[in-house]
């Protein structure tokens, strides 16, 4: 049974307008069925931990369906688990990466699969999606339907084999290439002589030669068993494991239907991933895969993709053990659009927990205010509809900063705000997971209060060397040190 992420009412009938990848424009949404939005994100390999650039993906999706939830809609949310047929690259050549790390690990593919696919779910719950409300199938479970969509490409004359397998003709799609990046005149000219040009710029840089295939492009639907292959089924082009794009087309459409309303993914899926799941779907079902293909940027390091494969790569846990809460990883990304490259650094995340917990204290002191009443006004109107144009999440969020400082906001309005953008940004501003008002003096343990009076006197006496000697040591303790107008004001870090 499907958990819908379930739709919240918002003072605001402002559109949604997202960038549409595959017309290369901004464009306003509209879905199949009224009320309801299909949605599919391309989901991790399981190998090994998903590090925060690939976090940063599934981040922006969560805004996305947020958006639309909002908006009015159920969204019905797929995220794959590949635990089974990603080698290392697009040619489907290479180490099966299942494999290397089952293999090193001395374990069962499978149980690779659960260990990395149970460590994704638990940190992107720790960045607050709702993962109750969202499916997370493995291509494993969905062999059968692959095998069924690959015998109906065989059967529509889309496929040929070579001595490794059964590929993808890409000259029998006219259309192949035509998901972002390929010129205008090639796009136009569907004649057989410019596809091997087009499946050139389409792929090039990403895909290896292989001298057996008849174009660049062509791409393995089911691959013939090596010797020592650790996952393979019967079929009937004999034992072996079906090709990586086949997957998501196969569990989209058992899934989802035919045609997806919203298709998300990195950038670095368009060219190749994103392509080939048009041109298997198309040719099978003889309709539009997807309505609104939604791709969001890299994060980098020094201007380089985060990367096992570069060693750059950080992971969730490396952020919290610097007693850094999660959710400024989540205010990190937010900070920038979902389609620019995103630079990261240690000072950048911590300037970002510091802005986090500020805005949390901002924010319970306008709830507290308000006594929990929000009230409608212009400025929740207004700052929706920022965040439903191409999801602007840095404009929502300065001017929610400008909403909570407002004196010209009754605290009920500026509740109000708060209360209304919540539900899109997800960063838990209206029940903040970590305290942000100071604590009375008799909360605090008997000899934090003896520093506090001992730090008191000294500010009163002028002596601000121990005064300064001081807030060191309550810093050193874990408290953030404030300095009020009744004496010194202690807070959670």
């Amino acid at each position: 049974m499907w958990q819908f992420f379930r739709k919240k009412e918002l003072p605001n009938t402002a559109p949604v307008f997202l960038t549409n990848t595959l017309s290369g424009k901004r464009e306003a949404f509209s879905s199949q069925k009224t009320g309801i939005v299909t949605m599919y994100s391309c989901g991790p390999t399981v190998y090994d931990r998903a590090h925060i650039g690939n976090l940063r993906a599934y981040v922006f999706s969560d805004v996305l369906a947020r958006t639309l939830a909002t908006a009015g809609n159920n969204v019905r949310r797929v995220i794959n688990i590949t635990d089974v047929g990603h080698l290392v690259g697009d040619a489907e050549e290479g180490e099966d990466k299942m494999a290397v790390t089952a293999t090193r690990e001395k374990l069962r593919p499978e149980e690779i699969a659960n260990r990395y696919a149970s460590l994704f779910i638990e940190d992107i719950a720790k960045l607050n999606l709702d993962t109750k409300s969202i499916l997370f199938p493995k291509a494993t479970e969905y062999v059968e339907e692959q095998i069924e969509m690959i015998k109906t490409l065989e059967e529509k004359g889309h496929t040929y084999r070579i001595k490794d397998g059964l590929y993808f003709d890409v000259s029998t799609f006219p259309n192949y290439g035509k998901l972002g990046g390929v010129p205008e005149e090639i796009v136009k000219n569907g004649s057989a002589d410019t596809l091997v040009e087009r499946a050139g710029l389409a792929v090039r840089g990403r895909i290896k030669e292989n001298k057996d295939k008849r174009n660049p492009a062509d791409f393995a639907l089911w691959r013939r068993a090596r010797p020592g292959d650790l996952q393979q089924w019967n079929s009937p082009w004999g034992f072996g494991n079906p090709g990586w794009h086949i997957e998501c087309s196969a569990m989209a459409k058992a899934l989802l239907g035919e045609t997806v309303d919203v298709h998300t993914g990195g950038m670095d899926h368009i060219s190749v991933h994103h392509n080939n799941e048009i041109a298997q779907s198309e040719c099978v079902n003889g309709r539009s895969l997807t309505r609104y293909w939604v791709h969001g940027a890299f994060l980098t390091i020094s201007g380089d993709k985060i990367s096992k494969s570069l060693k750059n790569d950080i992971y969730l846990s490396d952020i919290e053990e610097r007693g850094i809460h999660p959710l400024a990883l989540r205010y990190l990304f937010l900070q920038a659009s979902y389609r620019t490259p995103l630079s990261f650094s240690f000072e950048s995340l911590e300037a970002s927990n510091e802005a986090l917990l500020r805005l949390w204290k901002a924010c319970e002191e306008v709830g507290t205010d308000a006594k929990g009443i929000a009230e409608p006004s212009e400025a929740s109107r207004r700052i929706v509809a920022i965040a439903r144009d191409d999801l602007s999440t840095p404009q929502a969020i300065a001017y929610l900063w400008e909403c909570v400082k407002d004196d010209v906001l009754t605290a009920r309005e500026a509740w109000g705000v708060v209360s209304a953008i919540e539900p899109i940004l997800g960063l838990k501003l209206t029940d903040p997971p970590v305290r942000s008002r100071p604590y009375a003096l008799h909360e605090l343990p008997e000899d934090v209060r003896a520093l506090v009076e001992e730090r008191n006197a000294a500010r009163k006496a002028r002596n601000y060397l121990d005064s300064d000697r001081l807030r060191i040591h309550l810093e050193d303790r874990g408290y953030r040190v404030e300095d009020g107008p009744s004496g010194t004001l202690l807070s959670p870090r």
